[in-house]
């Protein structure tokens, strides 16, 4: 983004209802979607599929936790950005894990169903992340929010490139790569989460 659309980005804080409203959606559009990917991933084999829902389901309640500290201090704000930055962590080692083992099948996914369902997340998502963006530049909390929308959006495109790349080599190599990459840029965004929250608590321990 450029830096005049950052200098016009109005002064929002954690209090702000626009920000409370928008985690409400985001935790509903994650939820929802979820479901309709495992499903989806369960009819296609598609192991970046899944990874996107996985992912969903840990938005969803990262988004939901969150809601539960938005007028807590700033300490337990920052202590819950910790938490997330953990999930995240997590679950890039999840996706990892299986896309090892999807690997010793070989079996490719369907494509069209891969294709289909990662443009209706991306559209999702895509609206999301634009309710998020205004609140990008806050504290820990607020970014791990914008980064988690940001990374699903991200990762729709991906998994709707692996379909393509399926279709078109009638191999699983391209489901796999997708997979991989979306576990890395989990783990890349729960080190940036990790070390904002870790540097706004240092302030409380040194009293």
């Amino acid at each position: 983004m450029s830096a005049s659309c950052c200098a016009h980005t109005p002064n929002v804080t954690f209090t702000d209802p626009r920000f409370r409203r928008a985690l409400w959606a985001a935790m509903i559009v994650n939820a929802s979607m979820f479901v309709g990917e495992v499903v989806a991933s369960a009819h296609s084999g598609s192991v970046s599929l899944l990874a996107d829902a996985v992912d969903f389901f840990g938005d969803a309640a990262n988004y939901a936790l969150s809601l539960a500290v938005l007028a807590m201090s700033a300490h337990i704000r920052s202590l819950a950005a910790v938490v997330k930055a953990g999930c995240m962590g997590a679950f890039g080692a999840f996706v990892l894990a299986r896309t090892a083992w999807a690997m010793q099948s070989g079996t490719p996914p369907e494509s069209i169903t891969m294709g289909s369902v990662a443009v209706a997340a991306l559209a999702a998502n895509a609206g999301v992340a634009w309710m998020l963006y205004r609140f990008r530049s806050g504290d820990a909390n607020m970014r791990s929010v914008w980064i988690c929308s940001r990374n699903d959006a991200i990762g729709n495109v991906a998994v709707g490139l692996a379909a393509l790349g399926v279709f078109g080599t009638g191999t699983a190599w391209p489901d796999w790569i997708v997979a991989s990459l979306m576990a890395t840029l989990a783990i890349s965004g729960a080190w940036t989460v990790w070390r904002q929250a870790h540097a706004e608590l240092r302030p409380a321990r040194a009293h």
